[in-house]
């Protein structure tokens, strides 16, 4: 199954004022001539978005153990994380949350990949792996702490191995890297993965981490969700090739799968998980796929993407994809659906009656751990912040 890479980005570029979209479409061009004259980039996909089961024979064998049972549990692992991204969304609305990034439209990408590793693996996220968390089996209610501003993480990393959440762009790709090339040296068989998005890519650090774990053989996973956008800038502004092709200058392995298909991500992570167990080295997979909703809470998608673009890829949506395909090719009753309906709200409400049981942020933190030695700037600041927050107090009085 294949896709030709300029698709994926047509609607954004009519979204474009004439000369940029102009422009757009000629960087593209002139970006995708090589590879189209060798063929269009391949898209692993077991299933198709009508819900269709399709083969493929390179990796039609890393999922012979997933029977009926195992699918439906892979769609509650996609319902369950969309439900707690949800509740945490109108959390932050409601104020109880400073900031929230939003997975909608990535739960294939996440829970494939997270339901691929071994419990003996070690996973490094970005700040939005909340279904990769979830299959690792981190409670839900412990991602919000830092969210809301009352700690710095919220969970042991070593408890599930799963890694605190990165916001400084691209970082983790490192810290995969080095504790990869300890588990090599260690002699373990365990494997890494690092997450990051497309826009990450064009980082520094994500580079260097290519450039380390190729010389030293590292046993790491790199794990590419491009969504499409990275914050308000379209995949094309990254990359004048598909993004998976970057491996090849690096010496390992990259493919790119279809992000909105759990079955066909499941597959490709096991096989580069088995790589890097195997003492093969790195692999770089692209998961094609989008973000549906805004980057952070704080962002306005509709100032840079078109609604035309969201309603194309929401037809791909992979929690319908995989519905369509347990109704019409299982024994999957509606009775399944509504049990789990009614498992989703009452993970909306252990998260909400969490949130709110978590205590205010103290305000004068931020103003703590900056400088070892303390700085005169920071304590000019948190005296300046201070007498702004007491004069609320006095307004009251």
């Amino acid at each position: 199954m294949t896709v030709d890479s300029a698709d994926s980005t047509a609607a954004a570029q009519e979204a474009q004022p004439p000369r940029k979209r102009a422009a757009a479409k000629k960087s593209a061009k002139k970006s995708t001539g090589t590879t189209a004259a060798k063929g269009r980039p391949e898209l692993v996909q077991l299933m198709t978005p009508e819900g269709k089961r399709v083969k493929n024979a390179a990796y039609d064998k890393y999922v012979t153990d997933i029977t009926d049972d195992a699918l439906r549990d892979l769609y509650r692992d996609m319902v369950m994380a969309r439900r707690f991204d949800a509740e945490a969304v109108t959390l932050q609305r409601q104020g109880e949350l400073g900031l929230w990034p939003s997975l909608l439209g990535q739960e294939a990408a996440q829970v494939g990949s997270g339901r691929a590793t071994r419990e003996d693996d070690y996973v490094f996220p970005t700040y939005r792996e909340h279904g990769v968390a979830w299959c690792r089996g981190v409670d839900p209610t412990k991602l919000l702490g830092m969210f809301r501003g009352v700690n710095n993480g919220g969970w042991d990393p070593n408890s599930n191995n799963f890694q605190l959440y990165t916001i400084v762009i691209g970082s983790q790709a490192l810290h995969a890297t080095g504790y990869a090339m300890g588990v090599a040296k260690d002699g373990a068989d365990s494997a890494v993965v690092a997450y990051f998005g497309d826009g990450a890519s064009s980082q520094g650090d994500v580079a260097e981490a290519f450039t380390f774990s190729a010389v030293y053989n590292a046993p790491v996973v790199f794990f590419c969700q491009n969504n499409q956008w990275a914050i308000s800038e379209p995949t094309e502004k990254q990359t004048r090739v598909p993004l998976y092709q970057r491996a090849q200058g690096y010496g390992f392995p990259g493919v790119r799968v279809d992000g909105n298909d759990v079955l066909a991500v499941l597959a490709v992570t096991r096989w580069a998980l088995e790589r890097a167990r195997n003492g093969e080295g790195p692999t770089l997979v692209e998961a094609f796929t989008y973000r549906m909703g805004a980057h952070t809470t704080s962002d306005d998608p509709t100032k840079y993407r078109a609604d035309e673009e969201r309603a194309s890829w929401e037809a791909k949506d992979p929690i319908l994809r995989l519905r369509t395909y347990l109704e019409a090719q299982t024994d999957t009753d509606e009775g399944f659906f509504a049990e789990l309906d009614a498992e989703a709200e009452a993970l909306g409400k252990r998260v909400r009656d969490a949130v709110r049981a978590m205590p205010d942020p103290d305000h004068m933190a931020i103003f703590e751990n900056v400088y070892a030695d303390g700085h005169a700037l920071v304590d000019e600041e948190r005296a300046q912040f201070a007498a702004y927050q007491a004069s609320f107090a006095e307004e009251g009085a």
